[in-house]
């Protein structure tokens, strides 16, 4: 990503909540054959330090296209983002611009044994099963729900570095920024609360 310091994310924390936040990732790899990229829910494993620990799974064959276990892999998280209109800037602004918050997670994953993998798929399932009014669960049909993770493969990425941007109108001044949040929660073209409570989060803590 471009390198912009005034929109550089470096606080691990908050690179933590956008990873449990935005569990759909993004992982990228660049293996013999070429590159290769796949969609997968991942889950935050929590930590007591500094270090980023995320756990997820392919279904097979991704883990051969990928050559998991072998090499680096970048998984990108998405936050909110949205298309921001110069129609919300002074008269004589006139470029607009896309606000996004964006991580990218490198490391080499771990593949996890198949009961390890059995007890990831569980509690993801359970972690977004939490908020239903009869949450379903793997415990359910254990035989069944085995079956069927075994076409899956568990991974755990440590992250070793990671890339990450705050790109929340850091460089207009706090009214341009007001009518922007103003327009992104109750705008009629281009209403985005979710990017509005980001850009909110930001400035005003």
């Amino acid at each position: 990503m471009r390198h912009t310091p005034h929109f550089v994310l470096s606080d691990v924390g908050e690179v933590k909540r956008l990873v449990r936040e935005n569990p759909w990732a993004t992982i990228v790899s660049s293996p013999a054959g070429g590159l290769v990229a796949s969609h997968y829910p991942v889950m935050l494993e929590e930590t007591s330090d500094d270090s980023i620990s995320i756990i997820s799974h392919v279904g097979r064959p991704d883990e051969q296209l990928h050559d998991l276990g072998n090499h680096e892999v970048l998984v990108i998280i998405q936050g909110p983002h949205g298309y921001i209109s110069p129609g919300w800037y002074p008269e004589d602004q006139i470029i607009p611009t896309w606000n996004h918050v964006t991580a990218h997670l490198y490391g080499k994953p771990e593949i996890l044994s198949d009961e390890e993998n059995f007890r990831v798929l569980g509690k993801l399932v359970d972690t977004f099963e939490a908020v239903m009014p009869e949450p379903s669960a793997l415990a359910l049909d254990p035989e069944g729900s085995r079956r069927v993770a075994r076409g899956t493969v568990g991974i755990r990425l440590r992250v070793t570095r990671f890339d990450a941007r705050l790109k929340l109108s850091q460089d207009k001044a706090p009214a341009v920024v007001e009518r922007i949040v103003d327009e992104l929660e109750h705008g009629e073209h281009y209403a985005n609360p979710a990017l509005a409570r980001e850009m909110r989060r930001t400035w005003h803590g």
